[in-house]
């Protein structure tokens, strides 16, 4: 009797003992959790008694705060990044209409017929452009929205290519290149939106005409199932190139951002690309900078 008396008292008193130390470690994660809620601090719960079940506790509620911390970074770097973007955009914005102002003022004194004439010109250069830029971010802010759908039909991907290259032919002339084109002949059916191949085919060669130094090559050509389009052009300052970044949205390799355009050309490529199921790549090979998109021909 005396055992089983002794063997209840010591049973009793280890009991107390786990329930002090489940409660002190109760209290502690308590003082923990006040802590960490007062206190921008990547600390986590920690637990001194080796129970699975308070460990585990510990565990999930230190997984909690982990997401929680990835959810305010997150949050932080949208915010910085809507920051720029609207930086970005009233400085690209504001250029084109402060020339504007200036050629209206122009304009508005001159009394030669001919300058009025070349004023004139110049207005609705920075007209169009401005108008451009606008369209760019409307299909930008579409390809944003995860709902937004292209309506898909059979097109013929190299009537399309013709069309567009034949278009910039003025811009080819005013920049003194005469592209090299190389092109397979023959139907390249695809399933995709012909305003949405224009466009991305227009960005990637106004890129080209951009940055494009003393030369520009187009080819395309029917590879392995695939249709594909390359558009390969020179540039002056390779190191002022990150490849790395090139489909990245408001990204230009010139840091002075001299060129009148919002940094969206070759994003809006990718995300139109992309939507008709195809695939879009940069390379930079020594000073030769080349795009290269593919679809699935059917």
């Amino acid at each position: 009797m005396a055992v089983w008396t002794i063997i209840a008292a010591v049973a009793a008193i280890v009991t107390i003992l786990i329930f002090m130390a489940y409660r002190r470690q109760v209290r502690k994660t308590c003082r923990q959790l006040a802590f960490l809620k007062e206190h921008q601090t990547n600390l986590r719960l920690t637990t001194d008694f080796p129970f699975k079940e308070l460990g585990d506790l510990a565990d999930g509620i230190n997984d909690i705060l982990d997401l929680s911390s990835e959810v305010q970074k997150a949050s932080r770097q949208s915010e910085e990044s809507l920051k720029e973007t609207i930086t970005n955009l009233s400085h690209d914005i504001r250029t084109p209409l402060t020339s504007m102002d200036g050629y209206f003022q122009l304009l508005a004194q001159s009394n030669s017929e001919e300058e009025r004439q070349h004023y004139i010109a110049v207005i609705q250069s920075r007209i169009a452009s401005l108008k451009d830029m606008l369209e760019e971010l409307f299909t930008y802010t579409k390809l944003q929205n995860e709902i937004y759908e292209l309506k898909m039909e059979p097109l013929d991907f190299g009537k399309c290519v013709y069309s567009t290259v034949f278009s910039f032919y003025d811009e080819f002339q005013k920049k003194g290149i005469e592209p090299r084109i190389d092109f397979c002949e023959g139907y390249l059916l695809m399933n995709g939106n012909y305003e949405a191949v224009r466009r991305t085919l227009q960005n990637i060669i106004k890129n080209a005409l951009e940055h494009g130094y003393t030369r520009i090559e187009l080819e395309l050509l029917k590879q392995d199932g695939n249709i594909v389009f390359r558009c390969f052009n020179d540039v002056q300052y390779p190191g002022e190139i990150d490849i790395g970044q090139i489909f990245t949205r408001f990204y230009k390799a010139d840091s002075a951002r001299t060129h009148a355009s919002t940094g969206l050309g070759l994003s809006i490529a990718k995300g139109l690309t992309e939507r008709m199921n195809g695939s879009i790549s940069a390379k930079l090979e020594g000073s030769l900078f080349s795009i290269e998109i593919q679809f699935i021909a059917i």
